[in-house]
């Protein structure tokens, strides 16, 4: 499950509201916030939230919030008094920072206006237009027009259209799914479409419907609403009709059975009802993959690549992102058809994700002037390392035990070269940094080597956030000094399954199931009582 629906029009308090106690809607919010609440230890699809400097908060799932009228299916009243009530409700969801609004688009023009433009100009909130058409079927140029009636002209960050239908002798199921197709041909940006049809002879519009379709589960009683499928039969359908192919993936590399890629990413392959296969392809050359059953495979959906296949792969694929061009190197080829049907591989880097994501819900997107990053090693993961930090407008500065290699850094992605690690003296970090402390300690180093810090970075005052790529052991000699020293630190897990997240939501386009692929890495790499 992707997202929680909050029917603000089934509550008691949303009705004692309407009566006109204006105190329930702080009954309103506090029940939001137990729903939140109760469904965070059920998550799996969402990433923590960018506090930064804040406690982060992980798996917790979007709300869609939603008062539907009874014009449209709901039992919210549908009258002036009650539409306008219905407009206050959803200023309300607003407020509360729903991440998805449900905005019904048959309503008053003037406060539809306002409320989107209160969303637009102070709001974060998505706006999913809606209509749904109760007790009648519309034609295929009916529905088309109700879909770009959604739009509510290009304000609306998705649209859902929902239809009934007669009868189903003529594949009338399919009728919003084939309108919604047309619509989106008509008028740009493309935004998504969802298109349902109501009842059980309208369940297949569940199976064809790709994206924010509403779902029952397996321990309800009963369905949710009649033709609503759980999760797990909506995949099944497609997987029975042909939508969803069986694909081929694997993780390319050299020695490679330490490798915890295969239990997350095929973990997260399950958690979403993906019928994909990953394996590991341990070969001493890329050409021995390429050459191989899985890379001509014509289900093959794509591969992770780690050392120290990352640079042979490239001279492989058609296309490089900006990332994978920039960081010289490779870790994600995905699969794509162009409109001939034609294979088209494309080589990325989400090696920066694993990089960016953890630390900018610590320090922000956006430094302070004077912030900088130091940065521990010339590799490949340096190079990640580097392009992460700019982005994160984080000053570089690059300390190598090869100095060239450090400069091959700087003249690359800017900043400046360390000849020491030194608080004082030409060319020490210190010297660079104007007598202050970085604010990102970066290592990319073995952690065979055992390296530690100076003592003055980890002074009193500001401490720096350390972060150490390596993911086995969990605790390196560096984290272990950070740790004692107070400082927030970043482990290579972390950066592993940020990564592997960026990687499947590349290949399948669909959000990563960030709390399996999170708690596969950690049960493979938290030490055991023994070690």
């Amino acid at each position: 499950v992707d997202s929680m629906e909050y029917r603000v029009d089934l509550l008691a308090a949303a009705k004692d509201y309407l009566e006109g106690d204006g105190d329930a809607r702080f009954d309103i919010l506090y029940q939001q916030r137990r729903l939140r609440s109760m469904c965070r230890p059920h998550a799996s699809r969402a990433p923590a939230l960018p506090f930064a400097g804040q406690g982060v908060i992980d798996d917790a799932l979007p709300v869609v919030y939603t008062v539907r009228t009874a014009h449209q299916a709901g039992t919210w009243p549908d009258d002036d008094g009650g539409i306008a009530k219905m407009f206050e409700l959803l200023d309300l969801g607003l407020r509360s920072g729903a991440e998805v609004l449900d905005v019904e688009s048959a309503w008053d023009a003037g406060l539809t206006d306002a409320l989107l433009s209160r969303a637009g100009e102070r709001y974060t909130s998505l706006i999913l237009g809606s209509h749904h058409v109760v007790g009648k079927q519309v034609t295929e140029d009916e529905a088309v027009d109700l879909y770009r009636q959604c739009r509510m002209s290009g304000r609306a960050h998705g649209t859902k259209v929902v239809l009934s239908i007669d009868s189903n002798d003529d594949d009338e199921d399919q009728l919003a799914h084939r309108a919604g197709k047309r619509a989106a041909k008509l008028d740009g940006p493309e935004v998504p479409n969802i298109g349902l049809v109501l009842g059980e002879t309208g369940s297949y519009s569940r199976i064809l419907n790709r994206r924010f379709t509403p779902v029952t589960h397996e321990s309800l009683p009963s369905v949710a609403a009649p033709g609503q499928l759980t999760a797990a039969e909506i995949m099944a359908g497609r997987l029975l009709t042909g939508q969803i192919p069986s694909e081929r993936y694997a993780i390319l590399g050299r020695n490679i059975a330490y490798s915890v890629s295969p239990q997350m990413q095929g973990g997260a392959f399950a958690a979403a009802k993906l019928p994909h296969t990953y394996v590991r392809a341990d070969v001493e050359t890329v050409q021995e993959f390429v050459d191989g059953p899985i890379w001509n495979d014509a289900n093959f959906g794509g591969c992770s690549v780690t050392i120290p296949h990352k640079q042979s792969i490239m001279d492989h694929v058609d296309v490089l992102t900006d990332a994978a061009r920039e960081i010289g190197s490779v870790n994600t080829v995905i699969v794509r058809k162009d409109k001939f049907g034609t294979r088209v591989l494309i080589g990325d880097n989400t090696d920066w994700r694993g990089v960016y994501n953890p630390l900018s819900r610590r320090v922000g997107t956006e430094a302070v002037a004077g912030d900088a990053a130091l940065i521990l090693g010339g590799g490949g993961t340096a190079r990640a390392a580097a392009y992460a930090a700019a982005r994160l407008r984080l000053d570089r500065v690059y300390h190598n035990r090869t100095p060239s290699k450090a400069r091959d850094l700087a003249d690359e992605f800017g900043g400046a070269v360390a000849a020491s690690l030194d608080e004082d003296g030409e060319g020490s970090l210190g010297s660079i940094l104007g007598g202050g402390r970085p604010r990102v300690v970066i290592s990319t180093l073995p952690a065979a080597a055992g390296f530690v810090l100076p003592d003055w970075i980890l002074g009193s005052g500001d401490l720096p956030v350390v972060f150490d790529v390596n993911y086995k052991p969990y605790n390196t000699e560096l984290l272990l000094q950070a740790v004692g020293g107070g400082c927030d630190v970043v482990r290579g897990s972390e950066m592993l399954w940020e990564q592997g997240a960026g990687q499947f939501e590349l290949w399948t386009g669909r959000s990563a199931p960030y709390g399996v692929m999170k708690r596969a890495v950690l049960e493979n790499c938290l030490p055991k009582d023994d070690e």
